[in-house]
């Protein structure tokens, strides 16, 4: 899977204690992406995930919306370097 792409998102808002999380990872999974996705001390979600790129994109547009219960005020993002994970998990 070397032209696999990685995208680093950190999204703002009302985004902890809403289910972003586990929402994102059954988003994630569903668009078949590795990677992981955790809450920072800033009260913003911190996501790294790897796949095809057409796949991440979906998952950005995802991002701007996110759970029912969330309000996204703004997704910063980085394409990255992929680094091979296996499973998207909630750290």
């Amino acid at each position: 899977m070397s032209d696999a792409a990685a995208v680093h998102l950190i999204v703002h808002g009302r985004v902890q204690g809403v289910f972003f999380r586990a929402s994102t990872q059954k988003i994630a999974e569903g668009l078949g992406l590795t990677g992981w996705v955790r809450n920072s001390r800033d009260g913003s979600v911190e996501i790294h995930a790897e796949g095809d790129k057409e796949q991440l994109e979906a998952l950005i547009v995802w991002c701007r919306q996110g759970p029912p219960m969330a309000s996204v005020s703004n997704v910063d993002q980085s394409w990255i370097e992929a680094e091979g994970l296996s499973s998207f998990d909630i750290r």
